[in-house]
């Protein structure tokens, strides 16, 4: 965070998001470089205008420009940007040289075969002093703690927000399933068309998770009809009480141990994609010694290294 002329904190996202309205002068193409909604990206714009008690644009028909304190703020605010990434690698820099400690993120623990314990046999006999922590993350951060480096490695979900800035390998691309009270009217078909679910409400991941919040209301499948949402959900422990208490349904992937519970039911959906679930990185960062041997133990795991 960085302090305001009234003593008040703004957030380095705050200053990304100006900046990346002021470069476009577009707040729909910022908000689809940012992977965030235009909604959310305007109302935060609007938030940091009244926090520096100014206008920061002119809004118009013809589209929008910098006002004169905008203009007067874009370079201060790159300024701090860059100075933050280079502070925050140099911190990740000095991280990396101090521990043997892999720190692996997740959100929904990869339950898929043993792959977990199959990974830290292969990654143990590479290096056997190092040490591998499991770290479990909020379906806030979509990136599973590589976003603010608490995590080294993650297992995620795709898509990702901001893609650019990560490599991955698919671990298991699976079926979407809807999940369903089982007093829903749809609990008894043994198979569910997605057409037949569009006007339902849905159980949402937060609106930081982006485009994967997307992905998870298959918005690519609705042919532009806006979802309803029946409740934000952040772990299976909401999930499971949202579709029990029936404030909505949701999609899950067919491998996912997520609904363990009474009182729900999953099904599979015709007309949609699959999902599809991946250990992710910090672009680069593969050829730093622990997350290399991670990815290489994944890929034995997996049977994919020749």
């Amino acid at each position: 965070m960085v302090m305001d002329l009234h003593g008040r904190d703004v957030h380095s996202r705050d200053l990304r998001y100006f900046v990346a309205v002021a470069q476009d002068l577009h707040f729909t193409r910022a908000a689809e470089r940012l992977f965030v909604s235009q909604p959310a990206l305007s109302k935060q714009i609007r938030a940091l205008e009244r926090q520096l008690g100014a206008e920061l644009f002119v809004r118009g028909n013809r589209g929008v420009r910098l006002t004169s304190v905008g203009a007067a703020l874009l370079p201060q605010a790159q300024r701090v940007l860059e100075h933050w990434q280079s502070a925050s690698a140099a911190v990740e820099r000095a991280k990396a040289g101090e521990r043997a400690t892999l720190s692996v993120g997740m959100s929904t623990r990869p339950a898929r075969g043993g792959l977990l314990p199959a990974i830290r046999s292969r990654f143990g006999d590479s290096l056997p002093e190092a040490k591998i922590r499991l770290r479990q993350v909020s379906w806030e951060d979509a990136s599973a703690g590589l976003a603010d480096g608490s995590a080294d490695v993650a297992f995620i979900w795709l898509p990702l927000p901001d893609l650019e800035r990560y490599d991955w390998v698919v671990v298991a691309e699976e079926p979407r399933h809807v999940a369903l009270p089982v007093t829903h009217r749809l609990a008894d078909q043994d198979e569910v068309d997605f057409t037949d679910l569009v006007d339902e409400p849905f159980l949402a991941l937060p609106e930081s998770a982006g485009a994967l919040r997307d992905y998870w209301l298959a918005l690519d499948a609705r042919a532009g009809r806006p979802p309803r949402i029946g409740a934000e959900i952040a772990s299976t422990d909401e999930t499971y009480e949202a579709l029990a208490d029936d404030r909505g349904i949701c999609l899950v992937a067919a491998g996912a141990p997520l609904i363990t519970l009474g009182g729900v039911v999953t099904r599979p959906v015709r007309g949609i994609t699959p999902s599809r679930f991946a250990l992710a990185w910090r672009a680069g960062e593969d050829s730093r010694p622990l997350v290399s041997a991670y990815i290489k133990a994944c890929g034995e795991a997996l049977g994919r290294v020749e």
